[in-house]
């Protein structure tokens, strides 16, 4: 299967760890993590990471309204999306993330 657009994955996070992740990395280190991890195991393989302050969520009405989920429904952060689907919520497995993205055609 050909990848024909990169898969945009999605960090809802904020600064302060959540009250039920603690000791675990911020949502900003978990972004960097994740961008780093996926760029190793897909080399030459596109895909787009981007990361949502829920605290200060950007304009993008899609992305503000999932931001405001996250703190409605206590979802535990870093919240990972990939397309439309929660594939992580508070200490991301990369197996999970992985296999998200090989139905998108990643190998």
């Amino acid at each position: 299967m050909e990848i024909f657009n990169p898969v945009v994955i999605t960090i809802y996070g904020a600064e302060q760890i959540c009250a039920s992740c603690v000791n675990l990395p911020s949502s900003k280190d978990t972004y960097e993590w994740l961008q780093a991890a996926i760029s190793r195991k897909y080399p030459n393989q596109p895909f787009v990471i981007d990361y949502v302050d829920i605290m200060n969520p950007p304009d993008d009405e899609e992305k503000r309204q999932f931001a405001e989920k996250v703190i409605e429904e206590d979802l535990f952060y870093p919240v990972v999306v990939i397309g439309n689907q929660i594939v992580a919520e508070g200490n991301p497995n990369l197996k999970v993330i992985y296999a998200e993205m090989e139905k998108y055609g990643y190998k």
